[in-house]
């Protein structure tokens, strides 16, 4: 069971997030794919690409991983001779990874036509060089005849950035649509609320769809089994301390009740 009304802040770690990422897409599209017109379909589309890690996305996306190193024994002495070994010199090098990219689109029939994009975020595409290739791949989109929605349920890494401030929130939708490709409706909320419920935009003249993001989310949460693995337990250096504190005790109060 989710202890928070709306996102688990704990699923942000990156030793679970990968996984739930999939498994929310995968929650969303069968939602949008029950509520669609017949002349629709929704698909998952995964694309691989390599990006170049600098430390802080390389922090983001993998969990920590502890190194033991022991004390390096005295070389053996030969005679009157001994080995020499020399002591290297630690320099940082590229690091590069596949990033799996997924997302769900939206086609028309029957040509199977692009209608709409929907993206759920990765921390990969909020810091470094993946914030701005997202950045640049999101512009080549939006010069399409099509509409885009996307999700940041992460607290950590940067906001896209539109020409006027951001409303106050700590998770957002962000939706443009194809007819108005200048203009980009924000949805903000606090992790302490429910998820919204969010306009999906069709092709014209069809009305938009309503997709609960909740209910995406409660059925992927499920899915996933996530509740016993979590580690509420620890802080979550992420979020201000107002809200750890908050967390803390939204955990306490369900462990009280079972």
């Amino acid at each position: 069971m989710n202890p928070f009304p709306g996102m688990n802040p704990y699923l942000e770690d990156p030793a679970f997030w990968p996984d739930f990422h999939h498994e929310f897409i995968s929650c969303w599209r069968a939602t949008i794919a029950r509520q669609l017109p017949n002349a629709y379909e929704a698909r998952i589309n995964e694309r691989v690409r390599l990006v170049q890690l600098d430390p802080e996305t390389f922090k983001l996306i993998y969990p920590d991983v502890a190194v033991t190193r022991s004390e390096r024994p005295s070389p053996p002495r030969f005679g009157a001779s001994r080995v020499v070994m020399l002591e290297p010199e630690i320099i940082p090098q590229e690091v590069t990874d596949e990033v799996r990219e997924t997302r769900i689109e939206i086609l028309h029939r029957p040509h199977r036509t692009l209608v709409a994009v929907l993206e759920l975020l990765s921390p990969a595409n909020k810091v470094g060089e993946g914030y701005r290739q997202y950045r640049a791949k999101r512009s080549a989109l939006l010069e399409k005849p099509v509409h885009l929605l996307e999700v940041d349920l992460l607290a950590q890494g940067e906001r896209l950035q539109l020409l006027k401030a951001l409303p106050r929130g700590e998770e957002y939708a962000f939706l443009t649509r194809a007819e108005q490709c200048n203009a980009c409706e924000v949805y903000a909320w606090s992790i302490r609320d429910r998820l919204p419920t969010l306009p999906l935009p069709l092709r014209h003249p069809d009305p938009d769809l309503h997709v609960d993001l909740q209910e995406v989310f409660d059925l992927a949460f499920e899915r996933g089994l996530y509740g016993p693995s979590l580690e509420y337990g620890r802080d979550l250096p992420w979020l201000s301390a107002e809200t750890q504190a908050w967390a803390r005790e939204r955990i306490q109060a369900a462990t009280a009740q079972k």
